[in-house]
């Protein structure tokens, strides 16, 4: 279970920043939907043409740490049913939850926000794609998407720019008639927002509830009773990368009794004022004039003030006792009373009450530098956790949502804290009218109408953040629960829950690494999951190990011994950890007395020296260094970013910091305002070379060569921005100057570029919707894509022992591409070649089992589609087996079935193409 504390956001500013915020976003202009749709055709036509296509890329989980489920929709036998993961695509399963396969993959978008099955007809499955929480990694879709077949085909349906989906409902009885609630852009205006209305099963849309270009429809409830009659809630919000605002006079209640063709706002008792945050309610089944609002309220209201840190009784130093000291007061306090007070406010490692009453002698510092050391000395944690803001509330309808009235009177302040933003799920109960259900951190039930709540997530160790909810109609005990780590189920009302993790591999990285043990392991930070490792040769159903709770960020090893591991959660705190003992230290570094309190990235950089893995790095906007593995810590640059945007998101901080792997002391900087920075002298001095880079988008990634001295690589993404072009460059001379090696790349946002440890010339890149390869330099890309689908990738890593890739998706977990074919087919002097037919090793275990097969594969690559003959001779040159294959251009991949009766020996395969051209290989059975 994740702590409270550990998942947080910042207090919401309220209506009047709006203004400003929109037009500071602006300044960056948003991808155009003619140029989204472009970018979709242009993956697709890559994908078609990719001679990657069957290239292998191995899922490795892990399941045992799922990822965010956001809807399920389930069919008519209960047996079959549909999970939407957050940026994971959609999954399906034919056996009540004991198996699951991907049935989304390779659409436009792999981002869901919601999902709608026919009740008349089960065959018909709409998606609707992109996110609807407004998180800081919800990704963009490309419109709304239909199957008739139970989700075996696709076909687009429109609606290519509203981006975010917040609701799909289908009409009971006719499937023709479909209503979609758009969310439209997170991170700028736009006019595709609102709810749509098709009557002719999605040929056709009209638009009949628009309020403006920030508020979208969040939410649609059909009347099971009577299908004209509708609700739908809309939702004010805009984010920004320093900002967010959830909540505005655009957020209501609409009501429609004629079909959705008309609305009127429902306002009688209901909140109206531009507090309204995310609305989400629900029809009760059995009593379908009560319905249930579950309201994210951002007024605030008077609560007791968070304490400072520092003043746990009178005795004890606190930040306000430095207000009115003199600098010779403070050589009169008892040592271990203000050492006391510099370790209880996290002062950096290297202050204590000797170097501090010197530095103050020296009048290097002053005693109102320690004032407001920690900005003004209240703990941020704390301070959101007792945030004004009311949040979740629950209002009763008994006229089918024509008023309403507050019935909620347990305290439901920690059911959202500050972050509404990411729920706003209500279930009622299909047979009882006044059980309901409430999703947040905690999930609650209530069966008295809403007034009181206790827990329903206590027994069965479920995941908090709880995102979708299914209660059969027929047995209001079984229940399907979606969170933030994976599908549970119960039989028994929610009093008991089950895991079906077994095959969904929906986790969300953040980061991933490697270490040298052999096998090697892999270590990665997901989203709001933690930090884990597992073996390299694990399969995706084997259980990884925790490392660290929260929402889990970048790793670091020591791989001198493998067993020494820097990792940590959002914002900065980090740890160093020993897997053998589990020892472990925080190693987060403390600012400066006299500089500005650290800004850390919810994504903090952090590396070690490849040169010396004593040397540890660290980023906030400013950048340091530790040279005995984080017990002590030196600030090594100024402040790197431009600080100049403020809101409630941190902002203005480092998201890069990289080190060369061949030059000692050569580090380079880049932060979330467009900054990026090198130093060739360890730190004494700092240039910036952001000259001839795109102004103002993040920096994602920055790769220095590890075959050339000033070499180096680097990647931006305007995401939060809404700009989706892929900012990729080159440098050949330490950023002086810069490349744009874009080339054919779609326009999709760019999130890491690696450059191979054995071909400089290859390069692997990760975007918002996948991998692509170029083996020139960056002049021209290939999309590699089939095993592994067009997923987010923030990260990757190379293992150079066993030329593994291994790829940190955020929403499908990790997956290693091994690059020994890769690099054989770059060695291969002809284009038809054989790139892969290994030694067999029959399985000893089958011996004398009549009818057991060992089945070998065989990778071969063709310079065009066509057909080939494939042959398998002993060593007399005897056939032993023969057939014919279809090829495609590039990777192809093939097998043969062997008995456990073949003779131990050599024997070879021969593939002949059209033409007659030969080749082959041998190799052994044994």
């Amino acid at each position: 279970m994740i702590k409270l504390y550990l998942k947080i956001s910042f207090p919401i500013f309220v209506w009047g920043m709006m203004g400003i915020s929109t037009a500071l976003a602006q300044e960056i202009k948003p991808t155009s939907a003619k140029e989204l749709k472009e970018a979709v055709e242009i993956h697709q036509q890559m994908l078609a043409d990719s001679p990657f296509l069957n290239y292998p890329a191995r899922n490795v989980g892990p399941t045992n740490m799922s990822g965010r489920v956001v809807d399920i929709e389930v069919s008519n036998d209960y047996k079959t049913f549909y999970i939407a993961a957050a940026s994971g695509g959609v999954w399906k399963t034919s056996d009540n939850g004991q198996s699951f396969a991907p049935i989304f993959d390779h659409q436009g978008a792999l981002g869901i926000g919601d999902m709608a099955l026919s009740k008349s007809n089960n065959n018909i499955l709409w998606v609707g794609t992109g996110e609807n929480n407004s998180s800081r990694s919800t990704y963009a879709g490309a419109g709304v998407y239909k199957s008739t077949d139970a989700g075996q085909t696709w076909q687009h349906m429109g609606l290519g720019f509203s981006q975010h989906i917040g609701q799909i409902q289908i009409h009971p009885t006719n499937p023709d008639i479909v209503w979609v609630g758009s969310m439209g852009s997170l991170y700028s205006t736009n006019e595709e927002r609102g709810l749509y209305k098709t009557t002719d099963g999605g040929k056709t849309w009209k638009r009949t509830l628009f309020i403006n270009t920030n508020t979208g429809v969040i939410d649609i409830k059909v009347d099971s009773s009577n299908p004209n009659h509708l609700l739908a809630a809309t939702w004010e919000r805009f984010r920004q990368s320093h900002d967010f605002i959830g909540n505005g006079k655009g957020s209501g209640i609409w009501r429609s009794e004629d079909g959705g063709e008309t609305w009127q706002q429902s306002t009688a008792g209901f909140p109206t004022d531009e507090f309204v945050g995310r609305i989400g309610f629900d029809f009760s089944m059995s009593q379908p004039n009560i319905v249930y609002a579950l309201h994210d309220n951002q007024r605030t209201e008077t609560r007791e003030s968070p304490r400072p840190v520092g003043t746990r009784n009178a005795d004890e130093l606190s930040f306000d006792s430095f207000q009115n000291m003199s600098a010779a007061d403070v050589q009169n306090l008892d040592n271990a009373k203000l050492d006391r007070f510099l370790r209880s406010n996290r002062f950096a490692t290297k202050y204590n009450a000797a170097s501090v009453k010197r530095l103050l002698a020296q009048g290097k510092i002053n005693t109102q530098q320690i004032a407001v050391y920690n900005g003004g000395g209240l703990d941020a944690n704390a301070a959101i956790l007792n945030s004004s803001v009311i949040g979740a509330e629950v209002y009763r309808s008994e006229d089918s949502g024509q008023s309403w009235k507050k019935v909620s009177e347990s305290d439901l302040s920690r059911l959202y804290n500050t972050y509404g933003y990411y729920f706003g799920e209500v279930r009622a109960s299909t047979s009882n009218p006044d059980e309901l259900f409430v999703l947040g951190v905690p999930l609650l039930v209530s069966r008295d109408g809403g007034k009181t709540f206790a827990l329903s997530d206590t027994v069965g160790n479920v995941h908090s953040d709880h995102q979708a909810m299914w209660i059969n109609p027929q047995d209001s005990q079984h229940i399907l629960l979606g969170t933030d780590g994976g599908l549970y189920r119960s039989y028994g009302g929610g009093e008991r829950w089950e895991h079906l993790n077994t095959e969904l591999t929906i986790s969300q990285f953040y980061s991933i690494m490697v270490d040298e043990n052999e096998p090697y392991n892999i270590y990665g930070g997901m989203q709001d999951n933690g930090v884990w490792y597992s073996k390299s040769t694990g399969k995706p159903s084997d259980v990884w190990s925790s490392l660290m709770g929260g929402d889990g960020m970048v790793v670091a090893v020591d791989t001198r011994t493998n067993d020494i591991v820097y990792t940590g959660f959002q914002f900065g705190n980090y740890f160093r950890i020993n897997t053998k003992t589990g020892e472990r230290k925080s190693v987060t570094p403390g600012h400066d007395i006299g500089r500005s309190p650290n800004r850390w990235n919810w994504r903090t950089p952090a590396v070690l020296s490849k040169h010396n893995q004593d040397i540890f790095y660290m980023g906030s906007q400013y950048v340091y260094r530790s040279l005995d593995r984080g017990d002590t810590w030196e600030t090594i640059s100024p402040d790197l970013t431009k600080n100049q945007k403020s809101g409630n998101v941190p902002f203005a901080t480092l998201t890069v910091v990289e080190e060369s792997p061949l030059e000692f002391g050569t580090l380079y900087a880049g932060s979330d305002d467009g900054n990026i920075w090198i130093t060739r002298d360890h730190g004494k001095n700092w240039i910036d070379i952001s000259k001839g880079l795109p102004a103002g988008r993040w920096i994602s990634s920055v790769s220095p060569s590890a075959h050339q001295e000033g070499v180096v690589y680097l990647t931006l993404t305007g995401y939060r921005f809404d700009d989706f072009q892929a900012y990729v460059f080159k440098s050949r001379d330490y950023g002086k100057t810069w490349t744009s090696i874009k080339a054919n790349l779609p326009m999709e946002a760019t999130n890491v570029i690696k450059e191979d440890l054995k071909d400089a010339e290859t390069l692997y890149l990760g975007t918002d919707h996948g991998l692509y390869i170029s083996i020139d330099g960056g002049k021209a890309w290939d999309l590699f894509q089939g095993n592994l689908p067009n997923v987010a990738i923030y990260d990757m890593v190379i293992q150079p022992k066993a030329n593994d890739l291994v790829i940190g998706t955020h929403g499908r977990s990790v997956y290693i591409v091994n690059l020994d074919i890769l690099h054989s087919i770059k060695n291969e002097k002809s284009s038809f070649a054989i790139l892969k037919a290994d030694n067999v090793r029959i399985n000893p275990r089958w011996t004398g089992m009549s009818g057991r097969r060992n089945e070998q594969a065989v990778l071969f690559f063709l310079p065009n589609a066509s057909s080939v003959s494939l042959e398998i001779q002993n060593d007399k040159g005897e056939s032993i087996q023969a057939w014919t294959v279809e090829g495609v251009k590039g990777v192809n991949v093939t097998s043969w079935q062997i008995e456990t009766s073949i003779p131990k020996g050599k024997y070879r395969i021969r593939i002949t193409n059209h033409t007659g051209e030969l080749i082959e290989k041998t190799f052994d059975i044994n």
